[in-house]
């Protein structure tokens, strides 16, 4: 059941949580009112247009999966579907940095991975046999690390695990969490290939996953309050009764629920006693704008490197983008030492020959994610508190899954389900 007339949801937070929470409220009836205190959505996940290169970038490079069921419904929902790019099949190129040598993975179709008996969709020189170590992922205790799990040697180490667990878990294998590698290896690659094509933002991260949300909301009458930041919420023993928007008191109804989808390092000022993962590692792109397309308009280019500076570099048009998860040795880099190393990374990964070093714009996001560690997971809250109307939502909550948009769309679902479900048993 809806919530009432008479009542409303207030979320604060405008990123992918806090929209996601607003796009089900809507659809379900919902009176929403969002609240943030930039000036636009999106939160870490935005986009803008750098004077320096000339075009609209991203703040960070998002790697999602077909298999992503609810960025596939978030989408879905605000008709953003084909807005999202990638190659038509589950394809994973990588380059070698030291040696120059080029692989795929390919996964093949069903449960069944087919794909490890052709040495051609596996990594070189690895056996079937050594890809068991996935098992052991699967069955990995709360406090156990990826090396604990796959050990630290090897080639399938060095050009998968190592770059697979950076990748999703912003953290180096030997203090990441195999915990939470598990549930993205079971809702993708061990579904075989339908699960795991990638996929990214066809344009920007704003023109797929923060505009069309913003307008489609509007549309059914939720309520943006853009520059508006909350400064505290008053509580009872029991639940929230108003917000300190800017000092100015909205006092909360009855009826009215409160969703926290803010980041955890400003929901731990918001709500006294809350118990949150710290920061993990900084991530740190570059972006480069090339002499000329070399992505077809639509298209994404998508190359892992190893054994480079860079780790990932996705080309759309004519720019060039790197990702380097885990950067704690890049944070204090100059931009111009960052944008130089990078550069051979980014003209191997995509066949450039001896091109000239681009315009290039270094981008770096110190509080990425949460410590994805054993340690820094079992702090993770649930979405609800003790306060009866107040719930939380953010990719930092329990979702079960790492801090990516997947889980923070998950998380922002699953605030919108307690908040229907909170207002079906009051009126019951």
């Amino acid at each position: 059941m809806a919530p009432g007339l008479s009542s409303r949801v207030h979320i604060i937070g405008a990123g992918l949580a806090g929209l996601a929470a607003a796009v089900r409220l809507t659809a379900a009836g919902a009176a929403v009112t969002v609240y943030e205190s930039a000036p636009r959505a999106g939160g870490r996940c935005r986009s803008y247009h750098d004077p320096l290169l000339d075009c609209v970038i991203d703040n960070g490079n998002h790697l999602m999966l077909s298999g992503n069921h609810a960025i596939m419904a978030y989408v879905k929902a605000i008709g953003a579907e084909d807005r999202l790019a990638g190659p038509r099949d589950a394809i994973f190129p990588f380059v070698d940095v030291a040696t120059a040598a080029r692989w795929s993975l390919k996964p093949s179709d069903g449960v069944i991975p087919w794909w490890l008996f052709n040495p051609a969709r596996r990594v070189p020189n690895t056996s079937v046999w050594q890809y068991l170590s996935v098992a052991r992922v699967m069955r990995a205790g709360s406090g156990e690390t990826m090396t604990a799990c796959v050990g630290a040697s090897g080639n399938l180490y060095r050009n998968f695990w190592e770059p697979l667990t950076v990748a999703v878990l912003n953290t180096a294998p030997g203090e990441a969490a195999a915990g939470l590698m598990s549930p993205v290896l079971r809702e993708t690659f061990l579904k075989g290939a339908s699960a795991c094509r990638p996929l990214v933002a066809r344009d920007s991260l704003a023109a797929t996953l923060v505009d069309p949300a913003v307008d489609s909301l509007t549309r059914a009458g939720a309520r943006f309050k853009f520059g508006t930041r909350i400064r505290g919420i008053a509580l009872s023993a029991s639940r929230a009764t108003a917000l300190d928007a800017d000092d100015t008191a909205i006092p909360l109804g009855e009826s009215d629920t409160v969703i926290l989808a803010a980041p955890a390092w400003i929901a731990e000022t918001l709500l006294p006693g809350l118990t949150a993962p710290p920061p993990g590692e900084p991530i740190v792109n570059v972006h480069y704008r090339l002499p000329r397309p070399i992505a077809a308009p639509g298209e994404v280019r998508i190359v892992g490197v190893v054994g480079g500076a860079a780790q990932w570099v996705f080309a759309r048009g004519d720019i060039a983008s790197v990702t380097i998860s885990a950067a704690s040795d890049f944070a204090d880099t100059p931009a111009e030492e960052i944008v130089t190393r990078c550069w051979p990374d980014v003209a191997l990964a995509l066949e450039l020959g001896d091109t000239t070093l681009p315009p290039a714009r270094v981008v770096k996001e110190k509080r990425a994610t949460f410590a994805q560690t054993p340690a820094a997971a079992k702090l993770r809250p649930g979405c609800r508190t003790t306060f009866a109307n107040l719930l939380l939502a953010g990719d930092w909550t329990d979702t079960g899954l790492p801090a990516t948009i997947e889980g923070a769309v998950r998380s922002g679902f699953t605030a919108a389900a307690e908040t229907l479900r909170l207002h079906a048993a009051k009126a019951a």
